[in-house]
């Protein structure tokens, strides 16, 4: 049975849905899974948080699913995913801490603004430098130098999910041992440059 619901298109699934068929579902959930994942990840690189939008994705597509009719089911889902993640970086809250840091800087000059930024590259520098050494290499290329997941497997001849976990591995060590301001600018900074 789930061999043919597997030749099925999206619309013939999305009818399926509709009764609350849930073969129909697991499999648009398998065809569309990592697809949303990557696209969110590519967008946020941080592995939980896009984990967590794609599964909300799925379970109000399964809930609206008796009274919603989709023409593009894939167009839907990725922008979908493209909203989700833009509402989760719009609802980021600060935390006192950070609120009180930001506060408290004065205006700096324009060469105060270099100097300051300098200490603070140099500082980040030094904590990729202590992580082992394919994960500082992964960092660079996906932070810093802007490859693409694909674009670094192909290059270190490793699979893009080892990549993930690098980065992934990588900024968790990161967060741990930079300041929680400084981490949110590097994220923020490396989010703006995507």
């Amino acid at each position: 049975m789930k061999t043919t619901l597997l030749l099925l298109s999206d619309t013939e699934l999305q009818t399926r849905l509709q009764h609350q068929d849930q073969l129909a579902f697991g499999i648009l959930f398998d065809r569309y899974w990592k697809r949303l994942y990557t696209y969110a990840f590519k967008i946020y690189k941080e592995e939980a948080i896009c984990e967590d939008i794609v599964q909300e994705i799925f379970i109000s597509l399964w809930e609206k699913s008796a009274n919603t009719s989709i023409e593009n089911l894939e167009g839907y889902l990725l922008r979908a995913v493209k909203y989700k993640v833009a509402n989760h970086i719009r609802d980021l809250k600060f935390d006192s801490g950070h609120l009180e840091i930001l506060q408290n800087i004065p205006n700096p000059s324009g060469t105060d603004k270099h100097l300051v930024y300098q200490e603070f590259e140099s500082e980040i520098f030094k904590q990729i430098k202590k992580l082992p050494p394919r994960s500082q290499e992964v960092i660079i290329l996906s932070r810093l130098e802007h490859y693409t997941n694909i674009e670094i497997a192909q290059k270190l001849n490793i699979s893009v999910r080892t990549v993930e976990k690098h980065i992934s591995d990588g900024l968790k060590l990161l967060k741990m041992k930079i300041d929680p301001c400084q981490f949110s600018i590097f994220i923020t900074g490396m989010l703006l440059q995507c």
